[in-house]
């Protein structure tokens, strides 16, 4: 994916899966075991929308910082 993932989450933790094979949508459930990718971890202190880097060129990983383009 050459876009970056835009979300709407609440304050908290979460973990934005980047391999693809995850059942839970966009969150991750473990499937990228074994796949050399990782999920990418978003903290929040509020709730906020966030754009997620799926290109992996960004330098501000996990947020996009616009490199795909």
């Amino acid at each position: 994916m050459e876009t970056p993932l835009v979300l709407d989450l609440p304050a908290g933790e979460h973990y934005i899966c980047m391999c693809g094979r995850s059942a839970n949508g966009h969150f991750c459930d473990g499937s990228h075991q074994g796949t050399g990718l990782a999920p990418r971890q978003v903290v929040l202190s509020a709730p906020a929308q966030v754009a997620v880097c799926t290109c992996r060129k960004s330098g501000n990983a996990p947020h996009c910082d616009g490199s795909h383009a």
